[in-house]
């Protein structure tokens, strides 16, 4: 039997018998629906739970300490950077200086009129910055002696000393909130760090104080898993910091001599590569930190529930093959003289069999084609009540968009899943109808009335 003359015979005994097709594929529909809806829930959980930790910062970093505070034989030194930079995986090393031990404050403006009295500062290899997937918001990376990075809130840390006491400062959170509950920007600070000279004040060792011009070249963004001075802080070389820790000891031991670092900043290629380097760097000797301990059990709920969610819809669909079986039972029972004519008139087993299969795909084709159609119309419903129902929220609601979390979420691998687990389901109904309608007598099933 030709392909075209299959098709065209297959597609005459669906239209036969019109209302049993409709129903046997409705039943396919509702099957592939459920697959799709649910596992499009369990996804669309699984895209939550990453945004919000995104929120918190790079999912890819990993921040090595010492063990014993750096008081053992395990030193945060130039040979273990080097020996990280090894690893496979890791894109970006940087070692970290702190200067919590002395105290110091920051000056800028026309007679020095804007203080902070406090300020978090940091050492980093300059040139590692890009690398290690620090974000600028405005200007450049640090790359001559003097020059700085300061944090994307920075500016909020200084009070006018020309004003009044209680209203010389300007907090960054009094911008309020939208109607979506998301916080607005911020309103303007004092000045722009990165267009006034900046003087920092540091009291050494011994009582006395000295000051350090510094150059701001560019704002860095937001990133708490890379530390909190990319909030507030003021992030120079290693050398400056270095240069500024010895000369504030004044002469004394320097607190930051051991160990060479406080920590080191590890980035590596993708989050699936934070586990391997992080086991790597701890048979090392050394401790680690990052976002793995707190996403991995996130991630296993999430598979779990999706898991869980895909099954019950795949139950429906399971239900729905029931239904393809008995239809096709049905159309045997009607046809079993066509199939005595059909065998009688040299047409090979093989062909019948075929036949038979290619009708109950067909329901699970049509059924799944249709069910990924309507699937995509609920995902939507589902997303724009969520988002809600402003011509603006159509896109984001479809394709997603950055800083909105989607309900449901239908990734084109899902739909061709869908469509594939129909064709299979419907191909498995109709075996053992097939099977049946080729093991009929010839001469038997022409007697039939």
């Amino acid at each position: 039997m030709k392909h075209e003359d299959l098709l065209r015979v297959c597609l005459q005994n669906l239209l036969r018998r019109k209302s049993r097709t409709i129903l046997t594929v409705l039943g396919v529909l509702i099957g592939c629906c459920s697959i799709v809806i649910m596992v499009s829930l369990g996804i669309g959980m699984k895209e939550s739970q990453e945004k919000l930790l995104s929120e918190l910062g790079d999912l890819t970093i990993i921040t090595v300490t010492a063990p014993q505070k750096g008081h053992g034989k395990k030193k945060l030194d130039d040979k273990l950077l080097k020996e990280i930079r090894a690893l496979d995986g890791v894109e970006g090393v940087t070692p970290k200086l702190g200067f919590d031990a002395y105290t110091c404050r920051l000056l800028a403006g026309p007679g020095n009129r804007y203080v902070a009295d406090w300020s978090m500062l940091a050492g980093l290899d300059t040139a590692q910055m890009d690398k290690m997937g620090y974000q600028l918001t405005d200007g450049t990376y640090p790359a001559a002696p003097g020059e700085v990075a300061v944090g994307q809130y920075f500016a909020y840390n200084f009070r006018d000393t020309l004003r009044p006491e209680g209203a010389n400062t300007i907090n960054r959170w009094d911008s309020g909130m939208d109607e979506d509950g998301r916080l607005l920007p911020p309103p303007d600070a004092y000045f722009d760090p990165l267009k006034q000279p900046l003087t920092l004040e540091v009291t050494g060792a011994d009582g006395s104080t000295f000051t350090v011009p510094l150059k701001a070249v560019g704002a860095v963004k937001e990133d708490n898993a890379k530390g909190y001075e990319t909030s507030d802080g003021v992030m120079m070389s290693v050398a400056d910091l270095q240069a500024l820790l010895k000369r504030a000891a004044n002469g004394r031991s320097t607190p930051n001599s051991t160990p060479a670092y406080d920590s080191v900043l590890v980035k590596v290629s993708g989050i699936k590569q934070v586990d391997p380097v992080e086991t790597a760097i701890k048979n090392l000797g050394y401790s680690t930190e990052s976002m793995e301990s707190i996403r991995k059990p996130m991630e296993k709920e999430a598979r779990q529930k999706q898991m869980m969610l895909g099954g019950l819809g795949a139950i429906s669909l399971i239900v729905a093959a029931l239904g393809i079986t008995n239809t096709m039972i049905m159309s045997i029972s009607e046809r079993t003289k066509e199939i005595g004519v059909m065998k009688s008139l040299g047409c090979y087993v093989y062909d019948i069999r075929v036949l038979f299969l290619a009708e109950a795909g067909a329901i699970g084709f049509i059924g799944g084609v249709i069910g990924s159609v309507i699937s995509f119309l609920i995902s939507l419903v589902i997303n724009l009540v969520s988002l809600g129902f402003a011509p603006e929220n159509f896109l984001p609601a479809m394709l997603g968009a950055e800083g909105i979390s989607r309900v449901s979420v239908i990734p084109p691998w899902l739909y061709l899943f869908a469509l594939v687990f129909s064709v299979f389901i419907g191909l498995g109904s109709g075996y053992y109808p097939a099977n049946k309608a080729v093991q009929i007598p010839a001469l038997e099933a022409i007697k039939s009335e």
